[in-house]
C-alpha cells in the first residue's frame, strides 16, 4: 500500500511539476524574444507535449525523471547569454514556487481546514503526506536541474558566462556528461551535496510559511 501511495504522488508530480517547469522555460524564452517553443506547442500546462516516455516511467518508479527539452533558438535573443540564462532559470524557479504553494496548502490543511471539518486521522495524514511529498519532489527537481552540467538548466547559467568557443565545445559532449551524472546519482555520490541543498531550500520555505502554524 505504501508503494502504491508513493507511485500515486509521483504521478501527480509528473503531471504538475514537470509541465510547469517546462512551460516556464517556454514562457521565459518567449518573453525574451524566442517564440520557438511557443510555436511548437510547448507554452502549455498540458502534460502531453512535455512528457518523455522513459523519463516519465522513471519518475513514477523512482522519483527521478525528465521531460522533453524545450527547444530554444538563441539567435532570437537580443542578448544571447542573458536569454539563455534567464530562460534556464525559469524552470527551477517555477518548481520552487510550486513547492512553496504546496507547503502553504499543507499547513493550511493541517492547522485550519482539517480541524475545522473534524476529519479522520487517516484523511488528515494522507492529504498532509501528499502535499509534503509534492513539496519535497518539487524542491528535488529544482535542485537537480541546477547542477551545472549539460543538458541540465544549471549548465545554461554557467555556459552563459563562457566564451562561445568553449561553450560549443562543452555542448558537443553533453550527452556523455549527463550519463556520468546519472551514474553518480545511482551510486549515491551526489546524495550529500544535493541533500544539503534540498534541506536548505525546504528549511527556508518552512521558515517563511512558519507563521501559518502560529496564527
Amino acid at each position: 500500500m505504501g508503494n502504491l501511495f508513493n507511485y500515486l504522488v509521483r504521478a501527480i508530480v509528473l503531471l504538475t511539476a514537470i509541465p510547469i517547469h517546462e512551460c516556464a522555460h517556454a514562457w521565459a524564452a518567449n518573453k525574451l524574444g524566442d517564440p520557438t517553443a511557443k510555436n511548437l506547442g510547448r507554452l502549455t500546462l498540458n502534460p502531453l507535449p512535455h512528457l518523455d516516455l522513459i523519463g516519465s516511467v522513471l519518475m513514477i518508479l523512482t522519483g527521478f525523471g525528465w521531460a522533453k527539452p524545450v527547444p530554444i533558438s538563441t539567435r532570437n535573443f537580443e542578448d544571447v547569454k542573458k536569454g539563455m540564462a534567464l530562460s534556464a532559470l525559469a524552470g527551477p524557479l517555477a518548481n520552487v514556487l510550486l513547492a512553496l504553494i504546496c507547503m502553504v496548502l499543507c499547513k493550511l490543511w493541517y492547522f485550519f481546514l482539517a480541524p475545522l471539518f473534524s476529519v479522520s486521522f487517516g484523511v488528515l495524514s494522507a492529504i498532509t503526506n501528499i502535499l509534503l511529498i509534492m513539496t519535497v519532489l518539487n524542491i528535488n527537481l529544482a535542485v537537480f536541474n541546477m547542477v551545472p552540467v549539460p543538458p541540465l538548466d544549471g549548465s545554461r547559467l554557467v555556459t552563459a558566462l563562457l566564451p562561445a568557443r568553449i561553450y560549443y565545445k562543452v555542448m558537443q559532449y553533453e550527452q556523455y556528461i549527463i550519463l556520468v551524472v546519472i551514474a553518480l546519482l545511482l551510486f549515491g555520490w551526489l546524495d550529500g551535496p544535493l541533500g544539503f541543498l534540498n534541506n536548505a531550500i525546504f528549511g527556508f520555505l518552512d521558515t517563511i510559511t512558519g507563521f501559518l502554524g502560529h496564527v
